[in-house]
């Protein structure tokens, strides 16, 4: 019988991460990202939509004091994996596995036990395409990961809006050419929206935009300084190499 293949290491070996075989959809620079978009105080409730393996609400768990994941995942095997990835860091006390389908009626989100207006903060890396679009990976589960099925853009917004509280913030990556069709699908549901964009090296176009917005809010749009990973030699750049690998968690705020 073959080996199972050591857990990846995250965050300098903060966290650790089975995941499943290359081929399918395996958490990288975008989930660290994400997990640090922005500031997250402790003992606030995390909502990881789309979790997968539940690398972002992991990060979350491991940095923030105190704080309550949930991570939310409708394929069962990125949802076991999930739950094996808590334990193997010692987290199930604090992290819960929730499956559910983002895009499912809100009734049925209420019968997995997605509250509504229960989340302070709601992290999200939505299917990077819509149902159609792109080229459709032959791997099943990378396919679900990379393609938005059985809905769109706009209801996946939603429904972090539903699960979200008054005054909650939403933090959410996507591909930079994708940045109109985020904005448009955040509507009036929120505002005070900051962008950060995400290059691969300077004098590159963006290759991401990371996204956060606060419910129900009417503060006006920003731009943040951009984000560069890597410098011309190929290394992670000062910021990006922080990023990936902490020094320590996040302090408790006072």
């Amino acid at each position: 019988m073959a080996e199972e293949p050591a857990p990846d290491g995250f965050l300098g070996g903060l966290l650790r991460l089975r995941q499943p075989p290359r081929g399918a959809h395996r958490a990288g620079s975008d989930a660290v990202l994400l997990a640090q978009a922005m500031p997250i105080e402790a003992g606030a409730r995390v909502v990881d939509l789309g979790a997968g393996t539940g690398a972002v609400g992991l990060a979350v768990a491991a940095l923030v004091p105190d704080c309550t994941v949930t991570l939310v995942e409708r394929d069962a095997g990125f949802a076991g994996l999930a739950r094996e990835n808590a334990a193997l860091n010692a987290l199930t006390g604090r992290v819960r596995i929730v499956e559910a389908d983002v895009l499912a009626p809100a009734a049925a989100r209420r019968l997995a036990g997605l509250l509504p207006e229960s989340a302070d903060i709601l992290l999200t890396n939505p299917p990077f395409f819509e149902a159609g679009a792109g080229r459709p990976s032959p791997n099943a589960a990378r396919r679900a990961s990379h393609h938005m099925e059985g809905g769109d853009l706009d209801g996946w917004l939603r429904a972090c809006a539903d699960l979200l509280r008054p005054g909650g913030r939403l933090g959410l990556i996507h591909r930079a050419d994708a940045l109109p069709a985020c904005l448009a699908a955040l509507g009036n549901r929120f505002g005070g929206v900051w962008i950060r964009p995400v290059h691969p090296r300077t004098g590159h176009p963006a290759i991401r935009v990371l996204l956060t917005a606060t419910k129900g809010s009417r503060a006006a749009f920003g731009m943040l300084p951009p984000l560069v990973l890597h410098d011309e030699a190929g290394r992670f750049t000062q910021e990006a190499e922080a990023l990936h690998r902490p020094a320590a968690p996040t302090p408790a705020k006072t």
